[in-house]
């Protein structure tokens, strides 16, 4: 408070009885204005212990918040969400690809083995021509054999059963067991197991399906 002539006569003393009770000023220029030399920054009081921990805690504190709000965020979880999605609806894909590519497969061996078993009375009677020796060079009916046959070999068609063909119960019906002695009777050179001495019918075989196994008589080696 002061009085008319502008004497202070109470409330807080003046600065000039009180001189660090004052403002504050510090030069922060890093330029000392009359060396011109660039000034060393001052290095900040070490906190106290207690202090120390306290800001270490605080700052651990906000960190940590921010690194689970991250994890925790909507838009993420929903990004994870349809990426497995995404994966689940790819490998549901290839395996109906997978499947429809089987099935297609399956559908023409069937179509081609009825059509096989069609035409097993012609094949029967194309095989017996041959035994006979009516299909010789040159005959009319030797060319429509070999077409036909050529024709269902693109379609996966392959006919079983040869004389002197190990015996394979997959693709061989035995009809007949001869000895190795009998008459008209030839077992290849060497042979140790049971072989195809005569065809009686062929069979036939579409890809790895057997249509009709070969009926064969056989015989052991002596």
């Amino acid at each position: 408070m002061t009085d008319s002539f502008g004497t202070q006569t109470g409330g807080a003393p003046r600065d000039e009885e009180h001189p660090g009770s004052g403002p504050v000023i510090r030069d922060k220029r890093r330029i000392d204005p009359e060396t011109g030399q660039p000034r060393t920054p001052q290095t900040a009081p070490e906190p106290a212990p207690g202090q120390a921990d306290g800001d270490a805690g605080a700052d651990t504190g906000v960190t940590d918040a921010g690194a689970a709000g991250d994890d925790a965020h909507p838009d993420t979880a929903l990004a994870a969400e349809r990426l497995e999605e995404m994966r689940r609806m790819q490998a549901e894909f290839v395996n109906f690809r997978n499947r429809t590519q089987r099935e297609r497969e399956a559908d023409k061996d069937r179509a081609v083995s009825s059509v096989i078993e069609a035409l097993l009375p012609v094949m029967d009677d194309i095989h017996s021509a041959r035994e006979h020796g009516d299909l010789g060079e040159g005959t009319p009916l030797r060319a429509i054999a070999d077409k036909l046959e050529v024709t269902l070999e693109r379609f996966g068609v392959r006919r079983v059963g040869e004389v002197g063909d190990v015996f394979d119960p997959t693709v061989h019906e035995a009809l007949m067991h001869l000895p190795a002695d009998s008459p008209g009777v030839e077992l290849p050179e060497g042979s140790t197991e049971m072989t195809v001495v005569q065809v009686i019918q062929p069979g036939f075989v579409v890809n790895d399906k057997v249509v009709r196994a070969a009926r064969v008589a056989v015989a052991d080696p002596a």
